[in-house]
C-alpha cells in the first residue's frame, strides 16, 4: 500500500490549485480537520495543509488561465528532465519544464496521450508528503482514463510501473489495473487505472485521490454541509471499502474511502 517510503514512480505529493485558497482552507478544515499554513512571497502563497503537524497536501490559489480547479499528482523521479524526454517522446505534453523549488526539489508538469493532467518531484531537501494512508491523508490514487491500455504503455515507459489486475464489480468481465513501483511487488501497490465511465461523475480523463476516512458516509455529509457537492454517493465495493466521489465547493473532485477491515 502507500506508504512514505518514496520509491521511483511512487506518489510522493498532492497539491491543490483553487480559486481561493481561504475558502478551500475553511472547507478542508471541515471535512478533515485540516489547517492551511500559508506560504510567503518566497513561495507565491503555496502552503501547506497539515493534520498533527503533518503535511499532507499543498495549496495555493490559481488564476482560470492557469488550469482547471483540481487536485494534483506527483510521482518520483530521481531525473526530472530525463521524465521529461521519455514524456515527450511517448507523445505526452510538458506543461512545465522542469524547474528548482529552491532548495526543495526539482518539479515538472506533464499531459499524458489522453490529455490527464500528472506532475514529478525530484526530492531535495523535501523528500514528500509527511503522512499517508492514515485517517484523513492521501490513501490511494487513481488514473481514469479514456484508453486504458495505451495509459499503461504510456506509464510504463515513463515510471516502469508494474501491474496486477482484479474483475471490476458486476461480472462483466472488465478488470481493474492496479499499479505499483518498479522493483517492488502487488503488496506495494498505490493507485489504479479504470476506464473513464459513462456516469458523469467524472468528465474528462484525469488523476483522482482518495483520502482515508474512517466514516465515509458522515465525510460525504460534512463536505455537503460546507458547501461541497456529492458527485457519486457513499457505496460499498466488496472486499474494498466504502466510497464516495465530492467537489469541493470551486469544483476539485477526490474520492474518500472507508477500508472494509482486514482478516
Amino acid at each position: 500500500m502507500l506508504s512514505t517510503d518514496y520509491v521511483p514512480g511512487s506518489p510522493v505529493w498532492l497539491d491543490l490549485g483553487t480559486p481561493d485558497i481561504d475558502a478551500a482552507a475553511r472547507f478542508y478544515g471541515t471535512v478533515f480537520d485540516w489547517a492551511f499554513q500559508p506560504g510567503g512571497a518566497e513561495v507565491g502563497g503555496y502552503g501547506l495543509f497539515q493534520t498533527g503537524g503533518k503535511t499532507v497536501a499543498g495549496g495555493m490559489t490559481i488564476e482560470p488561465e492557469q488550469g482547471p480547479t483540481a487536485w494534483n499528482i506527483y510521482f518520483q523521479t530521481p531525473d526530472a528532465n530525463a521524465t521529461a524526454a521519455v514524456v515527450r517522446d511517448g507523445g505526452g505534453t510538458v506543461l512545465v519544464e522542469p524547474m528548482d523549488v529552491m532548495d526543495l526539489g526539482r518539479m515538472a508538469c506533464f499531459t499524458d496521450p489522453q490529455d490527464a493532467f500528472f506532475a514529478v518531484w525530484q526530492p531535495g531537501t523535501n523528500k514528500g508528503l509527511d503522512a499517508v494512508n492514515a485517517p484523513n491523508t492521501l490513501f490511494w490514487v487513481e488514473l481514469n482514463t479514456s484508453d486504458v491500455p495505451g495509459a499503461l504503455g504510456f506509464y510504463s515507459e515513463v515510471f516502469g510501473w508494474g501491474t496486477t489486475s482484479m474483475p471490476m464489480p458486476g461480472g462483466d468481465g472488465a478488470a481493474y489495473t492496479m499499479i505499483h513501483p518498479a522493483r517492488k511487488t502487488a503488496e506495494d501497490m498505490f493507485g489504479g487505472i479504470a476506464p473513464l465511465g459513462d456516469d458523469g461523475v467524472l468528465d474528462r480523463p484525469c488523476w483522482q485521490p482518495y483520502f482515508f476516512t474512517e466514516d465515509c458516509d458522515a465525510t460525504a455529509a460534512r463536505a455537503t454541509e460546507a458547501g461541497g457537492t456529492v458527485r457519486l454517493a457513499p457505496a460499498d465495493m466488496e472486499g474494498i471499502g466504502r466510497f464516495a466521489n465530492i467537489a469541493d465547493p470551486a469544483g476539485a473532485q477526490f474520492f474518500v474511502m472507508t477500508p472494509s477491515p482486514r482478516e
